[in-house]
């Protein structure tokens, strides 16, 4: 098939899990603008993609595509019956803006096609974490069941450590998911997930993007042609832009551009340069390394470099999540509704004549079970693609919570402070609940990398003094962010931010607090009001305060690696990872907030030039924005070469280049070692094979990462990592330099037999690393079942 080929498979396979799901997704957002419609993709992915998850966890079903189309249609026939059930509640029909499902269709499938095209320019699945990346792809697709094996370090009989994949895999497995579904082949569909992952952030970043403008203006316009003409407008601008922020936006790093530049990893300040253009001197990653011994990526360098970590693969969880949050944000519960006057058409969504369960759950929670229920089960997800994404969306799901719980207290008197924080505690336990059952089969199998936290730059008096002080405090861990690094990588969010505190936030407090203290009517209005903090927070605007709760989160997110690290394995970077995966997390947060505030600052100040304060903010934002928008020119040109040359999508073809005696045997193997049974019960779809180990993001350790074989070490520092030690690894290395160096055929089959290999691998790497190869021993050890030039493929005689 041709590229077009595969991208239009690859698009239908997503539009149809979309399309299944779009009943349940209408519902739950219907008061979108959108109604969520391309949050129906991502639901979709979930739903099925969990339950073939969940069944081949609990060795019900195995992963093969007929139990997995089985799946599917079973989510579409539910989604069916509750299409069928919301057309009898409401028999005069719905009415869908059929115009901007088309809008973000179109947006959506542009995207994906444009990232193939860039990837096609350089489609290795070569260099940095693609080996461990595609490692795992190809492992699960070869699982019948999960956990998955780890394809760099295979089973020992001596070693209890684990052989299965100790690493938040989720995200890999959505990969394997849709190419098992779709049909088209693993080197293709993994520059494929990279261009979807590319696609949902734009599209779902503009869906969430536009809703909160939508929501902030259906607020203040009144329902006319004239005004809806301009709330479609802006909505749309905010959609786009929060789309650009996030998607393709980087930092204020890019002023080097306009500087003679520094030596790589030893920034200095801007100031300390002399200035001048010098584009051909700007290296882009430092944009994502300029803290020394840190990583602050972002989105679009994670597209550029092509990496399908974790982090990469939780971008539309994430987006799914804050989308649902700003469901809960502006529902409006019983109190609220019955405390003031509705506008016409207003939907009450939590009816006086629920019952049972559902209304005793909501009682003590003030949130519904299904929301809870779905919280419960994206943060599972979220952990298990992304560990750290699970914990942090789990607070900022309680801070909202909590936020709901104190508004009601505004409309009801009869709710105190102790019982919204009562409510909010309930809500919090059955949301650790479900995330607990929903990831179960994972958390079993799955031992965390971390080992404890540390304090940066502990006094010496508390070093070692106590058990508390040996885990919590290190000798020589103190390292601190100067502040012009902090300020040229988050200045152009924190911009927007001061804007919205000083110009929205602040004048808004001060009117409520003016307000507050006027003579009150009556007593009784005057105890009600006597709460400030309740007061405010009823009448702030919903979204307003949405806003500033995801900036408080995204603030925390990033003061937190000033002071504290999780402890992991490396010594002089061992911030790195800390600041690494929570800033993510806040350049995303901040991204949509930042759109957010554009618009909503525009629309509080229409004349441009009534208002200084405003003035000023505008023309520093455009400024810092022309910095953040430029840096994916620099990127893009570099790492793929200008887009100059057309390669296609298939990721293997390097290897055909370089090493294509070695590219026969791996497709050799990749053909012939497949399973075809498809009930999975008595099928070893992952025979062990010996190659080459070697350094991590080196080229060793390529025929497991391409064909999803187990092998006894891979990159035995990526399992030092998973392990948390390097006795195993480092006691396999020697052995794997026996099978191929050893004279004697005892020992050589004692270390066989000890990890039940079937294959060993003699090809390029192997003859360059081991001077000493004895192909007569090997010849004795097995027959050669595939030859091509000098490398060699032998079947164990066992």
């Amino acid at each position: 098939m041709s590229d077009t080929t595969y991208i239009i498979v690859w698009w239908f396979t997503i539009f149809v899990l979309g399309l299944i799901c779009f009943p349940i997704t209408s519902l739950l957002f219907k008061r979108f603008f959108d109604k969520g419609y391309i949050f129906a993709k991502i639901i979709g992915i979930i739903l099925t993609s969990y339950i073939v998850w969940l069944t081949g966890s609990l060795h019900i079903l195995p992963f093969n595509r007929l139990p997995l189309m089985i799946i599917v249609l079973g989510v579409a026939l539910a989604n069916m019956i509750i299409l069928t059930q919301a057309n009898k509640n409401h028999p005069e029909g719905t009415k869908y803006p059929w115009l901007i499902f088309i809008f973000e269709e179109v947006v959506f499938l542009v995207a994906l096609s444009f990232w193939s095209y860039v990837r096609a320019t350089e489609p290795s699945i070569r260099g940095l974490e693609k080996f461990m990346d595609y490692g795992f792809v190809n492992s699960i697709l070869r699982s019948n069941f999960f956990p998955p094996l780890d394809m760099w370090l295979t089973k020992s009989p001596d070693y209890t450590g684990g052989y299965f994949i100790n690493y938040y895999y989720y995200g890999h497995y959505i990969n394997a998911f849709l190419t098992k579904l779709s049909g088209i082949d693993s080197t293709i569909t993994y520059n494929l997930m990279i261009a979807t992952l590319f696609a949902f952030t734009f599209s779902l970043s503009f869906s969430l993007g536009g809703n909160l403008i939508n929501f902030f203006l259906r607020n203040l316009k009144k329902p006319d042609k004239e005004s809806s003409y301009f709330l479609g407008i802006f909505t749309v601008i905010a959609g786009l832009l929060a789309a650009f922020i996030v998607t393709f936006g980087g930092n204020l790093h890019t002023i080097y551009v306009f500087t003679s530049g520094y030596p790589n990893e030893k920034p200095q300040p801007v100031w300390e340069l002399s200035v001048g253009y010098h584009p051909d001197r700007y290296w882009y990653p430092n944009a994502t390394r300029f803290i020394p011994f840190t990583i602050h990526e972002f989105p679009i360098y994670s597209f550029v470099v092509a990496d399908l970590h974790g982090h990469v693969s939780d971008i539309p969880m994430v987006f799914l999540l804050l989308a649902i949050l700003l469901h809960v944000t502006t529902s409006k519960s019983n109190d609220e509704l019955n405390g003031k006057n509705k506008n016409k058409g207003e939907i009450q969504d939590v009816k006086n004549n629920t019952s049972g369960v559902i209304s005793e759950f909501e009682n003590h929670t003030s949130i519904s079970l299904p929301i809870i229920i779905l919280l419960g089960l994206l943060t599972a997800i979220m952990y298990m693609t992304n560990a750290w994404d699970g914990l942090i969306y789990l607070i900022l799901s309680a801070l909202v919570i909590f936020y709901k719980n104190l508004r009601r207290i505004a409309y009801n008197p009869q709710i105190s402070v102790f019982k919204a924080c009562y409510k909010t505690f309930s809500a919090l336990l059955f949301l650790i609940f479900f995330f607990l059952v929903f990831g179960l089969p994972f958390f079993l199998s799955f031992i965390p990398f971390a080992s404890s936290i540390g304090v940066l730059c502990a006094p010496k008096a508390l070093i070692g003094k106590s058990v508390l002080g040996k885990i919590l405090f290190e000798e020589g861990k103190c390292q601190k962010s100067d502040f012009y690094m902090l300020a040229l990588l988050w200045g152009f969010f924190y911009i927007n931010v001061i804007g919205f505190i000083t110009m929205i936030v602040i004048p808004k407090i001060k009117s409520i607090t003016n307000s507050i203290q006027k003579p009150p009517q009556t007593k009784a209005l005057n105890s009600f009001r006597q709460n400030r903090l309740i007061t405010i927070l009823r009448d702030m605007n919903e979204i307003d305060v949405f806003v500033s709760i995801l900036i408080f989160i995204s603030t925390l997110l990033l003061v937190f690696p000033e002071f504290f690290y999780l402890k992991d394995i490396y010594p002089a970077h061992y911030r790195a990872n800390t600041m690494f995966k929570l800033g993510y997390q806040a350049f995303m947060m901040l991204g949509i907030c930042s759109a957010y505030i554009v618009i909503r600052l525009k629309n509080e100040f229409p004349g441009r030039f009534k208002d200084i304060s405003y003035v000023f903010y505008r023309s520093i934002f455009i400024l810092a924005f022309t910095l953040v928008a430029i840096y994916p020119y620099f990127a893009i040109n570099s790492y793929y070469n200008g887009l100059r040359r057309y390669e296609g999508l298939y990721g293997l073809n390097w290897l055909l280049t370089q090493y294509p005696d070695d590219y026969k045997a791996i497709i050799w193997l990749r053909q012939n070692t497949k399973c075809t049974d498809v009930l999975g019960q008595q099928c070893n779809n992952q025979p062990v094979i010996v190659e080459a180990n070697g350094d991590s993001y080196t080229d060793y350790a390529r025929v497991s990462a391409y064909t999803g074989l187990p092998t006894i070490v891979g990159w035995p520092v990526h399992e030092w990592l998973w392990r948390g030690s390097y006795d195993e690894a480092g006691r396999r290395i020697p052995e794997v330099a026996k099978v191929y160096e050893s004279k004697d055929e005892k020992e050589t089959m004692a270390i066989i037999k000890k990890y039940n290999v079937e294959y060993i691998f003699l090809g390029s790497l192997e003859r360059e690393k081991y001077k000493n190869i004895d192909d007569d021993k090997l010849e004795k050890m097995g027959k050669v079942v595939f030859q091509s030039g000098n490398t060699k493929v032998y079947k164990v005689n066992i």
